[in-house]
């Protein structure tokens, strides 16, 4: 009998191990086909001129940019103001969907210093061009470039915050109208939920103001070009006198103040100091016959 449990022991063994190694085998073959379609397709890569494979489109969110443009030019007093209007008449031939203007001013007489400032808000996608534009008609007026500065500001992240907190908000107006709709709990907490929704409608308003608001800055380049008196190079010979001139004139009104301050200071005085000495010569003789 025991020899019979012992065979059995054995016959199972060798069945366990048989199991095993057919397992084992299998497995190195599905191995060793893997390893051999891996190097023929390691093959091919070598083969095509050591070129990379191409990957599928990585999905990345670009960087939302706000950018602002400032220009500054220098030119006569007197072609400050056409350079202007001619920079905003080339905004207005654009069109209201790729420029529109913002603001202009200019200060200043044309005999003196003058300055001015054109706000316009370009489309992002045309506001590098649009610059080239504006540098063109400048050359054309004969105006001479004093600066060119183009700024950036990242607002991703403020977007994709003000995004979170709009669909949070939203999701708590729908959570207590619905509960406003099925009428559930007493009065008071009926008339809080509608008092929660009114604050939360506000807050999503908001929200959705300055998501606007960013979204508008990322889309449209604010571009504001500046300009201010220059002297132009057909009147070199004439600044030094212009200057000389204007230098005197400042010297005469610094003389007319000072002689102005002495006289209102010196006339009391003097008018006090003759009074007193004609007094003493009225009362003087008198005292003297007095005496005798």
């Amino acid at each position: 009998m025991r020899k019979i449990w012992i065979l059995a022991g054995a016959t199972m063994l060798a069945t366990g191990l048989g199991a095993c190694s057919e397992a084992g085998d299998s497995a190195l073959h599905e191995e060793a086909a893997m390893d051999a379609e891996y190097s023929a397709e390691a093959s091919e890569v070598a083969a095509d001129d050591g070129a990379i494979p191409e990957l599928g489109d990585i999905p990345v969110n670009m960087p939302q940019l706000a950018y602002t443009y400032d220009y500054r030019w220098a030119l006569p007093a007197a072609d400050i103001g056409p350079l202007q209007r001619r920079h905003a008449s080339l905004c207005e031939q654009q069109g209201p969907a790729a420029c529109r203007i913002l603001g202009m001013s200019k200060t200043g007489e044309e005999a003196d210093e003058v300055t001015g400032v054109l706000e316009m808000a370009v489309a992002s996608r045309q506001a590098r061009a649009f610059g080239a534009l504006l540098e063109d008609e400048a050359q054309d007026a004969g105006a001479e470039q004093v600066s060119a500065e183009i700024a950036s500001e990242e607002l991703s992240r403020n977007i994709v915050d003000t995004e979170a907190r709009l669909r949070a908000r939203t999701e708590l107006r729908d959570r207590l109208l619905e509960v406003l709709r099925t009428r559930k709990g007493t009065v008071q907490e009926l008339v809080e939920a509608e008092r929660s929704v009114a604050r939360v409608n506000e807050e999503i308003d908001q929200a959705r103001s300055w998501l606007r608001q960013m979204e508008g800055r990322v889309a449209y380049s604010r571009v504001t070009v500046r300009y201010e008196t220059g002297v132009p190079i057909s009147s070199d010979f004439l600044a030094p006198v212009q200057g000389a001139i204007g230098a005197l004139g400042s010297i005469m009104g610094y003389l007319a103040a000072l002689l102005i301050l002495i006289g209102s200071v010196a006339l009391p005085v003097g008018l006090g100091a003759w009074g007193i000495r004609m007094a003493k010569r009225r009362f003087a003789p008198v005292s003297a016959e007095a005496e005798a």
